[in-house]
């Protein structure tokens, strides 16, 4: 079975087993690995492909092989209170770190009402909704961002400086889904231009400049240029004042500050690959998470009536002529799931040949269904 676009459906299990595997044969603990595999699985069911199975590779193994990201992870806990906890990941799998952060809150929010970590030394911890809906499918409301390598230009500026830097919240309902909103504060994320590269397309024109201000739409030729500082992608609001830029900027700015300043993490154009004097080094990120048990207020199950009743409210307003349908933030990704669930996640070619070389590379005993065609 094809979807539109031509791909090959994969299921579910064979593509969790295998990523399972491979974390494994590149020395992850086999929970951690579970973890990681569960991860980028989440982010292709909600139908969010820049950040799932097609960053398998190219973000997490292939780092692994270059020794800049450590396949154990060394989670130190350098601070503790009641409701607040900082660690340090050591370098080691975002992913990992995220979750043991997350689950530790989510226990503190329980006793306490609220609870708030940070950690540092990180590294990518794949959909930022990951972690705020863990927090979500236990009645609560999550909200994390985190830093990456510079890519963001502030307004009326052509340098990249601050990261994507997402800033994620999932609330409870009392639909089938949850409310989650999770997005980049640029127009658009590097992960994304990686999937365009990746499939052969262009960039939308006006979401990339080039360092002396002109607009980039080339997905190949931005990677290089965003590696080289010669362009930087817009922030939310787009080039300058008169769209309202400044306020993705200023998103931006209190997700670095927050992911930076709370654990003590590196920050900006110290979040890089290349090490002083040439090589390449690990990528340190600093992510920071916040935990809301609503039974301290008013009761989980008022909270989750009203967010509901707002978020039907807003669907069933006034559509704009030739719109039937007005969504709310994680409809879409549940309506991707809806129709993924029993058909599996469809696979470029791309991914396939990611998946083929992992599988060689690791000698492991998987024969994926597109290699019968």
């Amino acid at each position: 079975m094809l979807d539109k676009q031509g791909r090959p459906y994969v299921s579910w299990e064979l593509i969790g087993s295998f990523m399972t595997e491979a974390f494994k044969a590149a020395g992850l603990p086999e929970e951690d690995a579970r973890i990681c595999s569960d991860v980028l699985l989440e982010s292709d069911r909600r139908g969010i492909e820049s950040h799932g199975a097609n960053r398998f590779k190219p973000i997490y193994i292939d780092r692994i092989e270059a020794g800049i990201l450590n396949p154990v992870t060394d989670y130190e806990i350098i601070k503790e209170t009641p409701t607040t906890l900082v660690a340090d990941a050591h370098d080691g799998m975002g992913m990992v770190a995220s979750h043991k952060m997350m689950t530790a809150l989510i226990e503190k929010a329980k006793v306490y009402g609220l609870s708030m970590g940070a950690v540092r030394n990180s590294s990518h911890y794949g959909i930022a909704g990951y972690w705020t809906g863990m927090a979500a499918k236990e009645g609560m409301i999550g909200i994390t961002g985190t830093n990456a390598r510079a890519s963001i230009a502030p307004t009326f500026g052509v340098e990249n400086m601050m990261g994507t830097n997402p800033l994620t919240f999932s609330l409870p309902t009392d639909e089938p889904f949850d409310f989650c909103l999770d997005c980049a504060t640029s127009i658009v994320q590097r992960g994304r231009i990686e999937y365009y590269a990746r499939e052969g397309m262009p960039t939308p024109a006006g979401t990339v400049i080039s360092e002396n201000g002109e607009p980039m739409t080339d997905s190949e030729e931005i990677l290089k240029a965003l590696v080289k500082g010669t362009a930087a992608l817009a922030p939310l609001g787009g080039i300058g004042e008169e769209t309202a830029g400044y306020k993705g900027y200023g998103f931006a700015a209190v997700v670095e500050i927050l992911s930076a300043a709370l654990a003590g993490n590196v920050f900006m154009k110290d979040i890089t690959s290349k090490a002083p004097g040439g090589g390449k080094q690990p990528i340190s990120l600093g992510h920071f998470f916040i935990v809301i048990n609503p039974e301290f207020f008013l009761g989980t199950e008022n909270f989750r009536k009203t967010a509901g009743d707002i978020l039907r409210a807003l669907r069933a307003s006034k559509k704009a002529p030739g719109h039937d349908r007005i969504y709310t933030a994680g409809e879409k990704e549940w309506d991707a799931w809806l129709e993924r669930k029993d058909k599996g996640d469809p696979m470029g070619k791309g991914v396939q040949k990611d998946f083929i070389y992992v599988r060689d590379l690791y000698h492991l005993p998987f024969t994926f269904p597109f290699e019968e065609e």
